[in-house]
């Protein structure tokens, strides 16, 4: 029998069509002999649909259109519970449009990258391809991400972090601790977004404002970073769970501004049709430094299934900071894994092994007890006082 795989994209996001390209990647990289593939889009105003119109990426294109072809669904916040049930019922026969075996969100940014997405799933209970609700928020958090990668021992650039209100309250504070922390050229970023949006350097006070101005659009915590000059960007994928991994080939984006931007990245197709060099031109020393920082970062974080760890070197001094890492990488990194022999199909079917592994080893665990304290005469004393 066919494994029915629910594949999840789109969301409330601002890199919402980003993952649409990535899920009609690796829908048409699974084995149609061994998987049932179930596509879930997510629509911006965050309502489910299915159907086989969205197979077909062009479609996309008239919206309004496409959501006329397809069908409303929703699944059920119960622990067990794998159906996937249209939201209008027929009057006559069931309201279960199909029963999923594992999901596999392909899903990227705010709101459905960074755990909450992950966090229904696993009130569901079923099992499901990436990273859990933890690692998840962690990764998403570049401020978060950084305190708990530094408080490793993991190298990364010097920073000066702040809420949206701290910097529309203080900002004369706030630039202060800026430029006597990190001075200048600094980059700029909204603390929970990705695809390099609300992204930029700032040179001196007046771009340090615009920056920030415009980050604060986007996200209610800042982060302002040391910029690396003599700056050489590199990327690794990494495969497995945080015991058991393995990592990928280098590249090496090749940007056509001062930072890779969301043109760079997205406007050509996708990540995989970015302009990049596979493998990265580094000596083996340095290349090793880069898979090393890779594994750890995906280790230190509790990672899970496929992430991409995104670097910088300093060209100058010949030393490597990790940048951040991407929980649900464009297009599945499945291009670094191509380059290192292993198809985008083989990287599906990991994907739901590790799923179901993952799952098994969960089913093992103890999670609650089956006594009753309160059939034998416990917790009840003095009414709901002390109740938290």
């Amino acid at each position: 029998m066919k494994t029915t795989v629910g594949v999840f994209f789109g969301g409330r996001s601002t890199e919402h069509e980003i993952s649409v390209i990535s899920a009609n990647q690796a829908i048409n990289a699974f084995n149609p002999d061994k998987y049932e593939i179930v596509p879930i889009y997510i629509s911006k105003e965050g309502r489910w649909y299915t159907g086989r119109d969205l197979l077909t990426l062009s479609n996309f294109r008239n919206l309004p259109a496409l959501l006329g072809k397809l069908t409303e669904v929703y699944m059920k916040p119960v622990y067990g519970d794998f159906n996937l049930y249209t939201s209008k019922k027929p009057l006559f026969g069931k309201d279960v449009l199909a029963t999923l075996d594992v999901a596999v969100p392909v899903l990227h940014g705010t709101n459905v990258e960074d755990g909450k997405f992950e966090g229904v799933l696993e009130t569901i209970g079923i099992p499901y391809a990436g990273c859990d609700t933890l690692s998840s928020a962690n990764g998403m958090d570049k401020i978060t991400m950084k305190m708990i990668l530094r408080a490793d021992g993991i190298p990364v650039v010097d920073y000066v972090w702040m809420t949206d209100r701290q910097w529309a309250a203080d900002r004369d504070a706030m630039i202060k601790k800026v430029e006597d922390t990190l001075g200048y050229p600094v980059i700029v970023k909204p603390a929970n977004l990705g695809s390099s949006i609300g992204i930029g350097p700032a040179h001196d006070r007046t771009q340090l404002i615009g920056r920030l101005d415009e980050a604060a659009r986007f996200s209610t915590r800042l982060i302002v970073e040391h910029m690396v000059t003599a700056l050489r960007e590199i990327n690794c994928s990494v495969l497995g769970d945080a015991d058991e991994f393995e990592t990928s080939v280098l590249e090496e984006p090749i940007k056509a501004e001062e930072i890779l931007s969301y043109g760079d990245k997205y406007m050509g197709g996708g990540m995989h049709a970015a302009q990049k060099r596979i493998p990265a031109d580094l000596p083996a020393d340095l290349a090793a430094e880069c898979r090393r920082l890779a594994g750890e970062t995906f280790r230190v974080l509790g990672c899970h299934g496929v992430s991409r760890v995104d670097l910088i070197i300093d060209d100058d001094a010949k030393k490597v900071y990790v940048n951040e890492i991407n929980t649900i990488p464009g297009s599945l990194s499945y291009y670094l894994w191509e380059a290192g022999g292993v198809t985008f199909e083989q990287l599906t079917d990991r994907l739901v092994r590790l799923a179901l592994k993952r799952h098994r080893a969960l089913e093992g665990k103890t999670l609650s007890f089956a006594q009753n304290i309160f059939a034998m005469g416990g917790g009840t004393k003095g009414g709901v006082k002390g109740v938290k």
